[in-house]
């Protein structure tokens, strides 16, 4: 059940003044390594370049399909936490010679970083961008956007994988993406703004599409939910060594059944 609507959407603020264009830039620290395994989720081991052996924080939950080959080139990034049990992080891997971004934590930055910029165009002119905002008792969405044509609720989704110049979202079955789309299919149908924003971290697309052939029941609730009002939109990142930028929009293309690429 979504929350009192005077609470997730408070009165509007004043304009703000427009940011100048930035990239996200990576911790100074970082360096170059070949990827050895992913396991446990969180973990993976790479080899540096004068042989030694380490075990780095993977930040991303997903099953990684495609971006996770042992022997792959990866960059990893040093965190100034000292409480951090493994104070390495995995960035970015390189597949077939394209970097892709793997830490999803970065993504929500990303994103916003684009709708400063002006690159992400596509709710007006923005006043104010909150993120986490509460939609019920149990789960919550990027971001709320007020704009100068009214409010608009963004969730936001890290695309790593791609085959055939086409992103697919997501990489495995996910019940909670699913989840994130009811919500917003009830704040649509409540008269709200609602989108979900695919952030594609990696430059050998040209387009994007949910994955039925990995999760039809996502697939199939895209479908209803773009039927119903909910805006799909896909944005490409070029990702280089010290930083990553949102560049430029790229097609999202509905699929009619999850039963078409099974």
């Amino acid at each position: 059940m979504l929350r009192n609507s005077s609470r997730l959407f408070p009165p509007l603020a004043a304009p703000r003044a427009a940011a100048s264009p930035r990239a996200m830039h990576l911790p100074q620290t970082k360096q170059s390594a070949v990827l050895l395994k992913r396991y446990k989720r969180f973990l993976a081991d790479v080899r540096l370049a004068g042989g030694q052996t380490l075990t780095v924080h993977c930040p991303n939950s997903g099953s990684m399909r495609g971006c996770s080959t042992p022997g792959s080139p990866v960059i990893i990034s040093r965190s100034d936490n000292p409480a951090r049990k493994y104070p390495w992080t995995l960035e970015m891997v390189q597949e077939d010679g394209v970097w892709i971004g793997v830490h999803t934590g970065r993504t929500n930055t990303l994103v916003r970083e684009g709708l400063e910029n002006g690159v992400i165009d596509d709710f007006g002119r923005i006043l104010t961008i909150t993120p986490e905002v509460v939609v019920s008792a149990r789960s919550r969405l990027d971001f709320l956007i007020e704009t100068d044509q009214g409010r608009v609720c963004v969730e936001v989704k890290n695309c790593s994988l791609a085959r055939d110049r086409t992103a697919l979202f997501p990489d495995a079955v996910t019940v909670r993406g699913t989840k994130h789309i009811a919500e917003l299919v009830g704040l649509s149908e409540a008269g709200f703004g609602t989108a979900v924003l695919f952030c594609v971290q990696r430059g050998d697309a040209d387009r994007c599409r949910p994955a039925a052939e990995i999760d039809p029941v996502y697939a199939r609730a895209v479908s209803s939910a773009a039927a119903r009002g909910v805006q799909f939109l896909a944005y490409q990142a070029e990702v280089r060594f010290d930083a990553i930028t949102i560049t430029r929009k790229i097609p999202f293309q509905l699929e009619r059944s999850g039963a078409d690429h099974a």
